[in-house]
Formats: structure tokens, sequence, C-alpha cells
């Protein structure tokens, strides 16, 4: 399929799962916006990069996930969003009687408040437009949960339940919204962590990989961020025009346990 002459705005997608999702959806012909809350000229080099890999148009806007206003801006900066993926997240853990109360409202702010914010602003683009996909990342965590992550695990069952309700306030009209839950993927992040987890349980990077790092992934594999990416193109697809309010589990079986 081709996305040529739609634009997908993409937050927090300088790294990670977001460039992953960026790049495959510039692949399908897609004109792709970056964002994160940086404004390096690393970031720039980022969308220049993918403009001349995929001959399409990519741009970087500055924009920190955390404050509403600046979520909003994003999209406005846009000038066009067919395609709306909200992918920026954070991290943190601890115990839930001893969880930092910023860290908390970070994350509520991050992983959940902006993907509120970037859809009430492109929903009136998509509708000028006559088409729209909203595509948010959410998490097997956004389906089950684990201990010490209550911030993480609360915001992505509140994307999963916005995802639904953007569904049904959108099912008759040419867009769709639904949810994307990866279990564990091989970002730069995860890889990075790898080398310490190994010298930590004096294990092999095979070993450490299976027995800890995916000890409830069934597959004993990592998701992969084109994996992801591919999965954001289908949904954009349309053979995937009738598929709204869902979630897609891209985890290797986690969600099957």
């Amino acid at each position: 399929m081709t996305l040529k002459g739609k634009t997908a705005v993409i937050t927090g997608s300088n790294s990670g799962i977001g460039l992953g999702v960026a790049r495959e959806l510039a692949r399908a012909g897609a004109d792709v916006v970056l964002n994160s809350f940086t404004d390096r000229d690393e970031d720039h080099a980022l969308a220049k990069k993918i403009a001349e890999e995929f001959g399409v148009t990519a741009r970087y806007i500055k924009a920190d996930m955390s404050k509403g206003a600046e979520c909003r801006a994003l999209i406005e900066q846009a000038g066009a969003c067919d395609i709306l993926v909200n992918n920026a997240g954070i991290q943190h853990v601890a115990a839930i009687d001893e969880f930092p109360v910023e860290k908390w409202d970070a994350i509520i702010a991050i992983n959940m408040s902006s993907a509120f914010h970037t859809t009430a602003a492109a929903l009136p683009l998509m509708r000028k437009a006559g088409w729209g996909r909203v595509v948010n990342i959410a998490s097997a965590h956004g389906l089950t949960a684990s201990p010490y992550k209550s911030a993480y695990v609360a915001a992505k069952h509140g994307v999963v339940g916005m995802t639904k309700t953007v569904a049904l306030e959108t099912a008759q009209e040419p867009i769709t919204a639904n949810a994307i839950c990866p279990g564990y993927v091989l970002t730069p992040l995860v890889e990075a962590q790898i080398p310490d987890t190994m010298k930590e349980y004096d294990m092999s990077r095979e070993d450490v990989i299976k027995n800890v790092m995916l000890t409830r992934q069934p597959s004993k594999e990592f998701a992969t961020v084109e994996q992801l990416g591919g999965t954001a193109v289908f949904l954009c697809s349309d053979a995937a025009a009738q598929i709204t309010g869902t979630t897609i589990s891209v985890d290797g079986g986690w969600t099957a346990l």
C-alpha cells in the first residue's frame, strides 16, 4: 500500500519505537513529523535523513509532551495530521507507597494526557481532510499489570480506554483509532541495559535475554521497532478500515498467559 499524500505526526520519535514507526510510515510514502522535547542539530538531521532515504517530506518539531499547550501546538505547527501516532512515554519503577508524586504526575502527563491533547487537536484536521488514523502506542501493561509500575500501568490502561472512546466518537466517519500493545521491544535503551544485567546476574547475553528480561514474553524474543512500524502501517491501510477501537498485541504471547 501507499500512504503518499498523507502526513503522519509521531510523538516521541527521535529514537526507539517512535523513530522506528516514523521510518516505516515514511517507507510507505507518508510525509512525517518527528517530535521530542529537545531541539538539537541531530534531531533535525534525523528528519533530513528520513526525507532523503524515502523521498518524502520530513520535519522535526520540538514540543514538551508534559505540557498540554505544547501538545496541541505541535499539531497546529504540523499544519496537517492525517495519521497521529501517540508514542511519547517515560517510565519509573517504585512501590506505590514510595512512588514520587512528581514522577506520577509526569508519567500520567506524558504517557496519557498528551494523547488526549494531540488527538483533540488532530481530529478537526482529519475531519477536514475526510480521512484519519489515530494509532496509540500503549503496552502489554495497558492490558495487564506488573508490580512497582503503578503510574505506567495506569497511564497505559488509560490510553487503551481513551482509544475506545475516540473510536466510538468517530465510528461513522472515515477515521479509526486503535492501540498497539508492545511487549518488550529491542530499542537502543534496552540494548544498553543488557551488558550491566549480564554482569549483575553473571549470565551470558542469551541467558539474560531469555531468563531475566523476557521472563514474561513466551516467545523469548524481543519485538522490533520495524515490526511495530509495520503494524502501524497496516492500521493505516484500507484493509484495516473496519478495525477501530481495539488493541493489537505485539508481545510474543505475553497477554495470552
